[in-house]
Order: structure tokens, then C-alpha cells, then sequence
């Protein structure tokens, strides 16, 4: 299965359409914004792929085990065993192909690999793809690879069907870190995590959607712009230098309509 492809980032329509099925108006994005931010912390960077535009996934081992019945528990402790940790970000894909290799040779399919990891910005895990509309973690898959737009509006149905738009809306940050992370949401001050970042995103730092989509093409195109965050930061000033005097554009650190075209262009046309 490939598994990269353009990679295209979030778009107003893609977001609008989410919040849409969220029933959350244009102006109350911040609520969405604040869950990708706590949700995602320490397995992507702010952008549902990764540099080489494979979705942002982890591995869930004891998911995989769950699937395949234990069978792998002994031969490959590390995808289906009890014991140990995700491993290194980098490894995720390493695990998901000889997973998928394992379930496919033992006449299992691809679904059991595929439905034990969590997936691109919102980390929706494979076995959620019909509370995501999918009928198979597969389409699911097949779909997040595309763009964000996907990734964001599977993680929009997956909360509407489990109640939590209703939460989000109400911005009732306790119950909404209950039906998602569980009773134990506290240990990790999740539902405070949420209120501080809702709090940021309401006060005005909602990302702009053409910077994040420009400092997801010089991710993509190798200038490391930071995290992709919306924000014209410091990092992303020199990515795109970088990226304009490769072009032969004025090198201004600013993200003006020519240096849009054209990183839009080399990224994803």
C-alpha cells in the first residue's frame, strides 16, 4: 500500500466543512484548534504528515496484538508482546510495514496492521474508521493519505459520534477529556491542557491557514520552517529566504504572493 502522496495541507473549505459537521461556527474554530494542539503534542509537529509525506502515525502494539489474536506475541514481541514502549518516532512505519507483512502472510489482511495505528493530525486510531465514515480502516487510510482536509473531517465524525461535538461546543473541557482520553483524564491535567490552549486560540493565535500551508510546503521541500503553526516566526523567516533565493525570488523573509505561487507550486503541483 503506498502510503505518500502530495501530502496537501488543511484548507479553508477542508476546516469549514468540519466545523460544519461539528455544528461550531467559523468563529468558534479555536475549539478545534485547542484539541489538535494538546492531542497531538510530541507525535507531530503541527502538520498531519511527516517531511517525506507519509500521514503522522503511531503504532499501537497491544492493539495489533488485540487483532491477531496473540499469535505474534512470541515471534515478534515488539508489534504484539506486552512489555516495551512506541519506540522512536522514526520507527512507526518500520513496525506498521512488517506488521502489515506479518497479518497479510498469515492470511489476516491488511486490516489488523492498519486499524492499530492512530493517524495523521488528529490521530484517529484505524479501528475508529466507521465513527470516522469509512467502512474500512483501509478507505480510511486511503483517504488521509490525500490531504489534511481528510484527516480533519474523520476526526470531526469521530467526535460526533461519540458525543463529544456537544462537549466541545459547550466547552465543557472535563467531560470532553473523559468520552476521549478515559476516567484517568486528570493524571494528566488533559481537560486543563485544553482550557490554557482554547484560551490562547480564542485570544487570537488562530493559525493562518495560507502560512501553515506555506510553511508545510517548505517542510516538504526540505527548508525546516519550525512547527507548522500559522505563525511568520523566526525559523520559518529563514526557511523561507531559503527557500526564495533557490527560487531566484527577492529574499525577503515574507510570505508574499509570489513566494506562494511558487512554493505551492513546487510542493504540490
Amino acid at each position: 500500500m503506498q502510503f505518500a502522496a502530495k501530502g496537501i495541507p488543511l484548507s479553508r473549505q477542508g476546516l469549514a466543512a468540519a466545523l460544519d459537521v461539528l455544528h461550531l461556527g467559523a468563529g468558534e474554530a479555536a475549539a478545534l484548534w485547542c484539541v489538535f494542539e494538546v492531542e497531538t503534542s510530541g507525535v507531530t509537529q503541527g502538520f498531519g504528515f511527516r517531511p517525506d509525506r507519509r500521514p503522522e502515525i503511531l503504532f499501537e502494539r497491544h492493539k495489533f496484538r488485540e487483532f491477531t489474536a496473540g499469535r505474534f506475541n512470541k515471534s515478534h514481541p515488539d508489534l504484539s508482546g506486552s512489555q516495551g514502549g512506541y519506540g522512536t518516532l522514526a520507527s512507526q512505519y518500520d513496525k506498521l510495514e512488517r506488521a502489515l507483512k506479518l497479518s497479510q502472510d498469515a492470511g489476516l489482511g491488511e486490516e489488523p496492521a492498519l486499524k492499530s495505528a492512530s493517524w495523521g493530525i488528529g490521530q484517529v486510531m484505524g479501528f475508529n474508521h466507521q465513527a470516522a465514515g469509512y467502512a474500512s480502516a483501509r478507505q480510511m487510510v486511503e483517504a488521509m493519505v490525500q490531504d489534511e482536509d481528510a484527516q480533519v473531517m474523520a476526526v470531526a465524525r469521530f467526535m460526533v459520534s461519540r458525543g463529544l461535538d456537544k462537549a466541545l461546543r459547550n466547552k465543557d473541557w472535563a467531560r470532553f477529556a473523559r468520552l476521549y482520553n478515559g476516567a484517568t483524564f486528570a493524571k494528566n491535567q488533559y481537560d486543563i491542557k485544553l482550557q490554557v490552549q482554547y484560551a490562547r486560540f480564542a485570544g487570537g493565535s488562530l493559525p493562518d491557514l495560507e502560512m501553515r500551508a506555506a510553511q508545510a510546503a517548505l517542510l516538504l521541500l526540505g527548508h525546516a520552517p519550525g512547527k507548522i503553526d500559522g505563525i511568520l516566526g523566526r525559523r520559518t523567516r529563514d526557511a523561507l529566504r531559503a527557500f526564495q533565493l533557490s527560487a531566484g525570488l527577492p529574499a525577503s523573509g515574507e510570505l508574499n504572493s509570489d513566494t506562494y505561487a511558487a512554493l505551492w507550486r513546487k510542493a504540490f503541483g
